[in-house]
């Protein structure tokens, strides 16, 4: 395949997309390549990354080729197996690393949540292959930045935005239910073909299948020493949202034998009595891997993420009690709206599941990682701080390397109270 000639049909800044991807290479290499004892399994994520905005971004386009839907989304509560259904693809976007930051903040605020600012800056800037590949963007109601951002991104491409309940009770699930089945109609006129109650549960099955995969990877980070890093586990949450889902759930299983194999052997990938630490908060997408990387590398191993890319996505299947499409439906919404993110208030069940999350790793503390100006979960961490039986660190930053130092020293300080 001609990377530059897909890149360059797709309308990319070929000069300014290849500096990103030569600065991409010597991150990795520093934060993954340059880990000792990694699982083999892990040669397929690699391979993946390496190839970023290759192989994947053509099977896309494929998709697209044969009339089918290609998604892009920005947020976990996006009920992605209608778009399976429809043959399509769901896909997640650039949005971990600042880019065209100047040329943003002509349109946005300079006090804005980083990951706003960056899938405009990657848009603006023509630097993100699977935005250009998509024919159409699905955004959420999650947060006021978000929401107000996508009326101006509807300039740039398509846009259809979900409308999510900030409460859980009855009124809010028939709202949300509402909008599952809205946005169920809005793929079928998309495609002009109805979806099948069949091919609903087939989809629903099959990102289940995913999320099963994903549980286990993150169940076998209990045993000490964990088999596997939280580097490493990090980079395939973030991999199960661009790469196909069959695919992903079949070398995510194999992987995830070989980390039984070294549970079995006592193999792990630090030694016995490391201070565990679990990650709780913000999203990060990639490359943001700054804080894993400086809690890695400063002595402790990060056993358990409490994150949409992580936990948040994982935590909850779809329960299918009935196979009629009304049924299905009502099963996606119910799934969806029990997502414990920030946006709900109340919201008792985020640091209730922390707890549990603590207690069943066997950690000895939580990073509070939230995004600067990403209110709530700025606001919600006092209430993490408060609730939680381990100590807190409470981190807020935003993509840069500026802090990592500062920060480093902190984490430091931190884990010296763990040990």
């Amino acid at each position: 395949m001609d990377r530059e000639a897909l890149w360059s049909s797709l309308g990319l800044d070929l000069e300014a997309h290849a500096a990103l991807l030569e600065a991409l290479g010597p991150l990795y290499r520093e934060v993954y390549l340059s880990q000792e004892n990694r699982p083999r399994g892990m040669a397929y994520f690699d391979a993946v990354v390496a190839d970023i905005h290759g192989a994947r971004v053509a099977e896309l386009l494929e998709i697209r080729k044969k009339g089918r839907p290609v998604v892009g989304t920005f947020c976990v509560f996006v009920p992605e197996e209608m778009v399976w259904a429809a043959g399509g693809a769901c896909v997640g976007l650039c949005a971990g690393v600042e880019v065209a930051t100047e040329r943003v903040e002509e349109v946005l605020p300079r006090n804005l949540c980083p990951l706003i600012k960056a899938f405009f800056g990657f848009k603006l800037a023509r630097l993100c292959p699977y935005m250009e590949a998509c024919d159409f963007l699905v955004g959420e109601t999650t947060c006021d930045g978000k929401k107000k951002a996508y009326e101006i991104f509807e300039a740039y491409k398509p846009v259809y935005v979900m409308q999510v309940p900030h409460r859980k009770d009855e009124e809010s699930l028939r709202l949300w239910t509402a909008e599952v089945e809205r946005f169920l109609r809005y793929i079928e006129e998309f495609t002009g073909e109805p979806i099948s109650a069949e091919a609903l549960r087939e989809a629903i099955e099959l990102i289940n299948r995913r999320r099963r995969a994903l549980k286990r990877l993150n169940e076998l980070r209990r045993f000490d020493p964990p088999p596997i890093s939280g580097r490493d586990a990090l980079l395939i949450h973030q991999l199960a949202f661009f790469d196909d889902p069959e695919r992903f759930t079949r070398k995510l299983e194999e992987l995830c034998t070989e980390l039984e194999e070294r549970v079995s052997a006592g193999e792990g990938v630090c030694p016995p009595g490391t201070p565990r630490v679990v990650i709780s908060g913000c999203p990060m997408a990639i490359p943001n891997w700054k804080v894993a990387h400086l809690v890695e590398s400063s002595g402790a191993v990060i056993v358990g993420e409490e994150s949409c890319v992580g936990t948040r996505y994982t935590r909850e299947l779809v329960r299918v009690s009935e196979n009629s499409k009304e049924g299905l439906l009502r099963a996606l919404a119910e799934r969806y709206l029990r997502i414990d993110c920030a946006i709900f208030t109340p919201n008792p069940e985020r640091p209730a599941h922390l707890k549990e999350m603590v207690r069943e790793l066997s950690a000895a503390g939580v990073i509070h990682y939230a995004l600067k100006f990403c209110d709530p979960y700025t606001i919600e961490a006092h209430r993490i701080e408060m609730d939680s039986a381990v100590p807190v660190l409470k981190i807020e930053t935003d993509y840069s390397l500026e802090d990592r130092e500062q920060l480093r020293t902190r984490i430091e300080a931190f884990l010296e109270v763990l040990r």
